[in-house]
Parts: structure tokens; sequence; C-alpha cells
């Protein structure tokens, strides 16, 4: 890990969970703050390790997943660049250990604050307390909204609500999406089988809806998607 460089401060002020911070405030959290450098594959943090810290992903992306003893996985999130995650281990001991595991889709680069400092600032600044308390409630809200997907729609519902979710950040090209992240990763992000995945996106190839070639999707009636993944 390395010190951030000198144009840091601005950086941070740029992160919602930092801009009401005093200068004083600011400078506690930047010389906390250190940089981390991951290769393709190169795991951050494993489930039940101390969290000491939290992080930015400046680059990059990653996963957040969960193992079972069978050796299967489970992704609970995929990361993107411009996202603070593990916000919450803020308010637990260190010995509580990390929910989840992380590990690099791609080569990264982060941002890591440590926990013990930003405790301090947290004391001082209400403002950013309850900042830091909104963010984990918006968390929770999709945390619950996505487990309402998982366990209640058909597995053609929920690529679809994907696909239709990537399309208003990802602008190849009209409704277009490029999935950044391997077909197996979005497959187990949404509670389903790599075959399943394949199966589906045939299916709505079949239906019209959709033209992939390779790595991109050409969303060919995204009110069609959107009907389906309501159903």
């Amino acid at each position: 890990m390395e010190r951030p460089g000198n144009a840091i401060a601005d950086e941070l002020r740029g992160i919602d969970l930092f801009e009401t911070l005093d200068p004083r405030q600011l400078r506690i959290v930047i010389d906390s703050t250190r940089v981390i450098r991951l290769a393709d594959g190169e795991r951050l943090f494993d489930h039940g390790q101390p969290a000491r810290q939290f992080f930015h992903l400046r680059s990059g992306q990653l996963k957040l997943f969960r193992s079972s003893p069978s050796g299967g996985e489970k992704i609970i999130e995929i990361v993107q660049p411009k996202e603070t995650f593990a916000q919450a281990v803020i308010f637990m001991e260190p010995s509580g250990g990390y929910p989840v595991s992380a590990e690099a889709l791609l080569p990264s680069v982060l941002l890591g604050f440590d926990n013990e400092a930003m405790r301090g600032v947290l004391r001082e600044s209400v403002d950013t307390c309850f900042r830091m308390l909104a963010s984990m409630s918006r968390r929770l809200r999709q945390q619950v909204d996505e487990i309402e997907r998982l366990t209640l729609h058909p597995a053609v519902s929920r690529l679809a609500g994907y696909l239709v979710a990537q399309a208003s950040t990802e602008v190849p090209q009209p409704h277009g999406v490029h999935l950044t992240a391997p077909k197996n990763v979005i497959a187990s992000r949404l509670g389903i089988q790599p075959e399943t995945f394949s199966r589906v996106a045939a299916r709505l190839m079949k239906d019209g809806l959709i033209r992939v070639r390779g790595q991109d999707v050409v969303l060919l009636d995204i009110e069609g998607l959107r009907a389906c993944a309501e159903d």
C-alpha cells in the first residue's frame, strides 16, 4: 500500500461522504488513507478477516461474495469505479470481521480508509455521521429489493431487469449495454446458474428483445424488456 498524492483532498471532496468535513477533519482522513493496487483475481479481504478499513474504488472492478463449504460462490455485489463500500464495518469491532470477501475482477486501484480514524471524525461531525447512515440505509434498501427480485421473480425477469438497469448507465449506443463483468459473474449476481443465464439470453433473443455479440448487448425492445422484468 502507498500514501495518496497531493491531489487527494480534491478527490475526497468529490466523494459524498467527505464533502461536509472541515479542513482539519479532512486532514485526519487523508493521513490515514492508503492507495491499494490489486491485480486481476487478487483478494482485497476475506470473509471473517478483521475489519479495519472501508474503501472507495478509483478504477477497475471488484466482486463482493460469500463462499459455501462445498466451494460454491454467491456474488453479493459487483463494485464499479467511484463506488464506496464496506462502510458498515466502521460501526463494528474489528474482531467482528468482514461479512463478505472481496476480489478484483479487473486490475483495480482503491483508496482504503482507516476505520478508527473515521470513527473519531464521526464523533465530531453530525452531518458526516448522518451521511454515513443515509448511505448505509440506501444500501440496505437496495439489498432488500434485491432479495425480493431473487426470491419472487423468475430468471428471465431478473436478467431483463438487469439489462434495463444497466442501459441507464452504459451508453455505447442507444439502448446498448456492454457487460463489464463475465457472464458467469453476472449469473451469480442474479442468483442463477451460468447455463440458465445462457438459456434465458437465448429466449430473449428469440423473442426479439435483445441481440448479443460477445459482451455487447443491444436492447431491441426496451419496453418489452421492462414488461418482462415486471412479471
